[in-house]
C-alpha cells in the first residue's frame, strides 16, 4: 500500500472516530486514533512522519475541519449554562445540550455518565464552590472580614453569567428530591468542608458562638441568598429604595456579627 493509500486510511479512521465520539478531530488522542485505524502509535507517528500535522492537513484536504474547538466537556458546560439560565432547568435534556453543544448523546454519556453528572459540572463551575475554595485555602484572620468574604462569594455566584444558580435553587425549592439535589450530593461535602475551614476555627478561639455547622451557615448564608433571590421581583417596585448589592452585604455582615460574635 502507498503511503497516500496509508494516509488515507488514517483519515478515514480519524474521521469515523470523531464521529463516534461527537468530537473535533483536532481533540482526538493519537492512541485513539491508531486504536481506530488498527495499528500501534509507534506506527501511526511513522506513518504521519512523526507529528499529527500531515493528518490534520490530509483532513482539511478531504473537505473536512480538523477543528481545534473547545472539547465537548466545555461546550456541553457552556451550553448547559445558557439552557438553564434562558428556559430553566426543565428544558436542560441531554439532547437539548447534545444540540447546542454541537455534540453527540453519546459523548455526552462517556463525559458526564449521564444528566446528573453534567449538572453536577454546571454548578461547580457557576457556583460559588471555586471563590469558597480559595477563600478556605487562605482564611482571614478576622471574623468580620470572613463573614463578609463569604457573603461577597455567593453575591459573585448569583451575578455569574449565565445565571445558573438561580435556576438550581429554583428546581431545589420545587423539588427536594428533583435532578438539582442529586447533582449537587457530591458537592456538598467539599461545600461544607470550605465552611468548616472558615468558621469553626472562629467557634473554637471563643469569638463565634458555638451551635452546629449547617445553623451557623444558614444564620449567615441565608439571608443574602433570600435576598438575592427576591432582588429581580422586588427591585422594579422598590427602584432607589433599594439598596445596592455591597450595602447589603455589609448590612448583613453586620448582623450576622451582632447575633453570634462572642464579645472578647
Amino acid at each position: 500500500m502507498s503511503k497516500h493509500d496509508q494516509l488515507q486510511d488514517l483519515v478515514a479512521a480519524a474521521l469515523a472516530e470523531a464521529r463516534k465520539r461527537g468530537t473535533d478531530v483536532a481533540d482526538l488522542p493519537l492512541t485513539a486514533i491508531a486504536t481506530a485505524a488498527g495499528v500501534s502509535r509507534s506506527t501511526l507517528l511513522r506513518r504521519l512522519g512523526g507529528s499529527r500535522g500531515a493528518l490534520d492537513e490530509a483532513v482539511r484536504q478531504s473537505g473536512v475541519d480538523p477543528g481545534g474547538r473547545p472539547p465537548v466537556r466545555e461546550r456541553a458546560i457552556e451550553a448547559t449554562a445558557h439552557l438553564a439560565a434562558e428556559l430553566g432547568l426543565g428544558a436542560v435534556t441531554l439532547d437539548a445540550v447534545a444540540e447546542r453543544a454541537g455534540c453527540s448523546l453519546p459523548s455526552l454519556h462517556t463525559v458526564f455518565e449521564g444528566r446528573d453528572g453534567l449538572l453536577a459540572a454546571v454548578y461547580e463551575r457557576f457556583g460559588p464552590l471555586t471563590e469558597l475554595e480559595a477563600l478556605a485555602a487562605d482564611p482571614p484572620e478576622q471574623l468580620e472580614d470572613t463573614v463578609r468574604e463569604l457573603c461577597h462569594a455567593v453575591v459573585t455566584a448569583f451575578q455569574r453569567e449565565p445565571r445558573v444558580i438561580p435556576a438550581l435553587f429554583a428546581d431545589l425549592f420545587s423539588r427536594p428530591d428533583g435532578p438539582a439535589a442529586h447533582a449537587m450530593r457530591g458537592y456538598y461535602p467539599r461545600l461544607y468542608h470550605c465552611l468548616d475551614r472558615l468558621l469553626l476555627p472562629h467557634v473554637t478561639a471563643g469569638r463565634l458562638r458555638e451551635m452546629p455547622l449547617p445553623l451557623l451557615t444558614h444564620l449567615l448564608l441565608g439571608p443574602i441568598l433570600a435576598h438575592l433571590l427576591l432582588r429581580p421581583v422586588i427591585g422594579p417596585t422598590m427602584g432607589s429604595d433599594l439598596p445596592p448589592v455591597e450595602e447589603v452585604c455589609e448590612l448583613f455582615t453586620e448582623t450576622y456579627l451582632r447575633a453570634l460574635a462572642q464579645v472578647q
